[in-house]
C-alpha cells in the first residue's frame, strides 16, 4: 500500500508539472490562480480514480495506460489522436495566454463553475470504470469482452465519452477564458469523428453491439444525439 501511495503521489507531481509548464509559461506568471484550482482538481481526481483501479480492476488500468496515437491500430483514430493532442495543448496554452493578455474577461464564480464541471466529468468517468471494465483508452475489442448495458449505458451509448464532453467544456471555463470555447468546438468535432468512426469497429467486431444500438438510441446526449 505505501508503496502505491508514493506511486500515486509521484504520478500527481509529473502530472502537475506538465500541467503547470503548459499554462504558467505562456502566463508569465505564477499568479495564475486560475491555473493552480484547475491543476488541483484535476490531478486529484485522476489520481483518485487511478488510485482505485489500482486497488479494485488493475487490469482496466493497464488498458487505460494504453493511450495516444501510437496505441490505435485503425489509422483514421491514430490521425484523430494526434489532432486530439494537438487541440488539448492548444486550448491550455490559448486560455494561459488570454489570462496573460486580457483578452477576456471571466468572473471567479464562472470559473469555479468550470472546476466543478471538470469534476463532474471525471466522476461520470469514475462511474463508467466501475461499470465497464473493458473502458481501454484506445479502440480495440478484448477477450471475453462483452457488451455493456447496465449503469449509464442504458441509457447512452457513449458515457465515457459524456464524461469527457463535460470536463471539457469546464477547462477553458475554470481557467479563465472565454477564447478557450472556440478551441474546444474544434476539440468537440475531434470527439464526433472519434465516436462515430469507433461504432463502425464495434458493430464489425463486438458481438452484440448492433443489437444494443438499435435498443439504445442516443450516443452521447439523452434526447438530443
Amino acid at each position: 500500500m505505501k508503496k502505491l501511495i508514493i506511486s500515486t503521489l509521484k504520478t500527481f507531481l509529473i502530472g502537475a508539472v506538465v500541467l503547470g509548464i503548459l499554462l504558467f509559461l505562456p502566463a508569465w506568471t505564477l499568479r495564475y490562480w486560475q491555473a493552480w484550482v484547475f491543476i488541483l482538481v484535476f490531478q486529484t481526481a485522476v489520481n483518485a480514480i487511478g488510485l482505485y483501479l489500482s486497488l479494485k480492476d488493475p487490469a482496466l488500468l493497464e488498458k487505460r495506460k494504453k493511450v495516444g496515437p501510437a496505441s490505435e491500430t485503425s489509422p483514421t483514430q491514430k490521425i484523430i489522436m494526434s489532432l486530439a493532442m494537438v487541440g488539448i495543448t492548444t486550448l491550455l496554452v490559448i486560455c494561459a495566454l488570454s489570462v496573460r493578455f486580457g483578452w477576456s474577461y471571466v468572473p471567479w464564480v464562472i470559473s469555479i463553475m468550470g472546476d466543478i464541471l471538470v469534476a463532474l466529468g471525471l466522476f461520470i468517468n469514475f462511474l463508467v470504470f466501475k461499470e465497464n471494465s473493458f473502458g481501454g483508452a484506445s479502440i480495440e475489442t478484448y477477450e471475453d469482452q462483452k457488451v455493456i448495458t447496465s449503469g449509464l449505458y442504458a441509457h447512452i451509448r457513449h458515457p465515457m465519452y459524456a464524461g469527457v464532453l463535460v470536463m471539457m467544456v469546464g477547462v477553458p471555463m475554470a481557467l479563465g477564458s472565454y477564447w478557450g470555447l472556440v478551441i474546444l468546438a474544434a476539440i468537440l468535432t475531434g470527439l464526433v469523428w472519434r465516436i462515430l468512426d469507433e461504432e463502425k469497429f464495434l458493430k464489425n467486431n463486438l458481438q452484440g453491439y448492433s443489437e444494443y444500438m438499435q435498443k439504445v438510441h442516443y450516443r452521447l446526449i439523452p434526447k438530443l444525439w
